[in-house]
């Protein structure tokens, strides 16, 4: 179960059938579109905007999967080239270019991850998805979405 529920969340699938795509385009790198949601998962119906302003929060899940990424790349720097902190020895601020370097080209992929993560921890899988209906929430006006 811990394997398919980390497939559904790196493959950015709907949490509750794992098995709709949650975005709109399933290229990262396509700027435009790069965090346009479905309004519903295209298989289930699961709403993936549960309130206002629901995906504020991934803000911290994308700084915490940054920097997960950097000291990986440093301890990974640390064992392969060696990083000494001598006054004398350049090699950490080539380790720093490089890992902001690979923090860039990778945000679009740490942006999306963070939003499938967070929709994960609120909505939960349900094997028997196609006799249950969608929880809809309660605290969504359409008419107000998007002006903030």
């Amino acid at each position: 179960m811990p394997l398919q529920y980390l497939r559904a969340v790196l493959t950015n699938k709907c949490p509750r059938c794992r098995k709709g795509y949650l975005f709109q385009t399933k290229n990262a790198y396509d700027l435009k579109n790069n965090v346009k949601m479905n309004d519903h998962c295209p298989v289930c119906g699961q709403p993936t905007e549960i309130e206002v302003g629901f995906y504020y929060g991934t803000g911290y899940v994308s700084y915490a999967l940054s920097i997960a990424f950097l000291v990986s790349t440093f301890i990974a720097w640390k064992v392969l080239i060696g990083v000494s902190f001598d006054i004398n020895d350049n090699r950490i601020f080539y380790w720093l270019g490089t890992a902001i370097a690979l923090l860039l080209i990778c945000q679009p992929l740490i942006m999306r991850l963070s939003r499938s993560l967070w929709l994960s921890w609120f909505v939960k899988y349900d094997k028997d998805w196609q006799k249950h209906k969608p929880q809809h929430a309660e605290r969504v006006v359409p008419e107000q979405m998007g002006n903030w």
